[in-house]
């Protein structure tokens, strides 16, 4: 499956902006299941410095900055991605159980230095004694890991509604927990929360999901949007991915952004702006399939 990708962002400001700094993460990755061929970035108005690196997490971001007055900003990420899944069957076979997992992340020390950052609480992934009972009857010791992420994630998906209204991302995993509603992001960190509390490696996994019009209806322009699922470390196998939000293990149209513990590490757009006003956001995003 090939697609192109775009993704735009369109601040408006009630005072004039002087000055704004920000930090993209737009910029789809090249993976063992994805290839990433041209990606193009566009910032109105031109700013006065645009620099690409490679952040702690291997993922490509850009810096820009503007040093003029200006009441909006137009933010306009293009790929063009070729999605590859040579294997259609779920690797279950090979998979370790949760007993032998748990004990390898334990006594392992180069996988355990390897998986480290994954398996510690971060700005916006955190447990406790709730969300630890929530995930454990999921995981008995004699099943394998992957099937029991697999059953993990479905029972999120079928105990929780979907709630674009509900939360922001500021809004705690415990409140989501409580109330049973969410969104991905939502559903994403009570996951990988879950894992890590029982002593297994997740991390946040940010991207874009192909979504499909009604039969006989056409697709929308600008309404696909950013998505986000996790990736769970399989000993025997490495990173899988699965989506909770939607239970099902992502295939060729998920595609792959960026990766990290949290939302914290990979959002959008964060930048600091000066101004004393008020401001709206638009996004749209396209995911368009070639051919």
């Amino acid at each position: 499956m090939r697609y192109n990708l775009i993704h735009s962002t369109l601040y408006e400001y009630k005072q004039s902006v002087s000055s704004y700094h920000s930090i993209t993460c737009l910029c789809p990755r090249t993976t063992p299941n994805q290839v990433l061929g041209e990606f193009t970035l566009t910032v109105t108005p031109e700013p006065a410095e645009l620099t690409e690196r490679t952040d702690f997490f291997g993922n490509t971001v850009h810096y820009f900055s503007i040093q003029k007055p200006h009441r909006q900003l137009r933010v306009i990420a293009q790929s063009s991605v070729e999605s590859i899944y040579l294997n259609p069957e779920l690797p279950i076979v090979k998979s370790a159980t949760c007993r032998e997992a748990a004990g390898a992340f334990q006594m392992d020390i180069g996988l355990k230095s390897e998986v480290l950052q994954y398996l510690l609480p971060s700005p916006f992934v955190y447990w406790d004694d709730d969300i630890r009972r929530y995930a454990r009857d999921c995981f008995p010791a004699d099943r394998s890991l992957y099937e029991s992420v697999v059953d993990f994630c479905g029972k999120i998906f079928r105990e929780f509604t979907f709630d674009s209204k509900f939360s922001t991302v500021n809004t705690p995993i415990k409140t989501v927990l409580r109330e049973k509603k969410g969104v991905c992001q939502d559903f994403s960190h009570l996951a990988i929360a879950g894992l890590r509390s029982l002593g297994f490696p997740a991390r946040y996994v940010s991207g874009y999901l192909e979504t499909l019009p009604p039969p006989g209806k056409k697709k929308l322009q600008g309404s696909d949007a950013s998505h986000a699922w996790i990736s769970a470390y399989i000993p025997g196998i490495g990173w899988c991915d699965f989506d909770p939000t939607n239970d099902v293990v992502p295939r060729e149209r998920h595609l792959t952004t960026a990766w990290g513990r949290d939302y914290g590490d990979v959002p959008p757009l964060k930048g600091i702006l000066f101004s004393s006003g008020r401001q709206k956001l638009r996004v749209e995003v396209d995911v368009l399939p070639v051919g």
